[in-house]
């Protein structure tokens, strides 16, 4: 059983069908109204995975996954998925543009097509609700305030909306990732196009702080994919590090990275190693490939004299 930001109908929705290969109405995916009761479900047992938005092309991070995944009882990602983002205009039939005066829809949706209604309706204002998908159930509704929605096309067609306009995002080029979830267990294996996704914590905000983190990914050849400094909720002014690296645990390299983090941060929280969605191979360094690894242990072995 899989849980995912819902309702039906959103971009996780669409994003775990194609991951999965489940039927869009099947009785193995569960809807959560919210990230957090998604990963709580997991934690819990009452789904075995959950896929959750973690990061966009326009907008960045997505601030309650990165935080929720940091906190609570232990999970890990053990795949990603990469989704193109592309918007409809949804209204109840016989809209006209001219009519529309109030839109529904999610904060990066909104993010995404600002410059498009400030061109288009210029005299609508926007709200921002829960998901793509509850904005367009919320515009189905012959009684409701609102005039139209934007979400996604799949939306427009499950709540019975015509839509008035496509495409209507501002970067055509926009992308949403997304990561399946699961309790601690086995790690899925290196594949050569691996990412590894951590949590750093520094013992006190104090100059080089970060640059000490850092040192420990740059001395052993590891290039970062995504680093965001997110509050750690405990008091103003301190932050703590969400991170994806290139490479698996199982390498050498980053399972050196990783010891060296233990030793120079306060608390690592380790969230998976899992095959990247574009399949793109690092390009490593000369140094810090496995066989330099093991030539430079083989060595160190034959100078403590373990090897005869």
């Amino acid at each position: 059983m899989h849980g995912y930001f819902g309702p039906a109908g959103t971009f996780t929705h669409q994003a775990l069908i194609k991951l999965t290969g489940i039927a869009a109405d099947s009785d193995e995916a569960t809807p959560f109204a919210t990230v957090s009761r998604v990963l709580d479900a997991v934690r819990t047992g009452e789904v075995e995975s959950g896929l959750v938005p973690i990061e966009n092309s326009v907008e960045g991070g997505v601030s309650a996954t990165l935080d929720s995944l940091a906190a609570g009882k232990p999970l890990i990602i053990v795949a990603e998925v990469l989704l193109p983002v592309s918007f409809v205009l949804a209204v109840r039939p016989g809209t006209e543009l001219d009519q529309i005066h109030r839109i529904l829809t999610h904060p990066h949706a909104h993010a995404q097509t600002r410059d498009w209604i400030d061109q288009t309706l210029p005299w609508a204002t926007v709200t921002e609700g829960g998901s793509t998908a509850a904005a367009a159930a919320e515009v189905s509704d012959p009684a409701s305030k609102f005039d139209a929605a934007i979400c996604a096309e799949v939306a427009a067609d499950l709540y019975g909306l015509e839509i008035a306009a496509s495409d209507i995002a501002d970067n055509p080029d926009a992308v949403t990732r997304f990561v399946l979830v699961r309790r601690p267990g086995n790690i899925p294996a290196p594949t050569g196009a691996d990412k590894t996704t951590l949590v750093a914590y520094m013992h006190a905000d104090r100059s080089g702080a970060l640059l000490e983190i850092l040192d420990q990914f740059a001395m052993r050849g590891v290039n970062l994919t995504r680093i965001e400094s997110r509050p750690t909720k405990k008091a103003f002014g301190q932050y703590c590090f969400s991170i994806d690296a290139e490479g698996h645990i199982g390498e050498p390299r980053l399972r050196g990275t990783l010891k060296g983090l233990h030793r120079v941060c306060r608390k690592i929280v380790f969230l998976g190693s899992y095959p990247r969605a574009d399949q793109v191979r690092p390009k490593i360094a000369r140094g810090f490939t496995d066989a330099d690894y093991e030539s430079a242990e083989r060595w160190m072995d034959d100078l403590m004299g373990r090897r005869r």
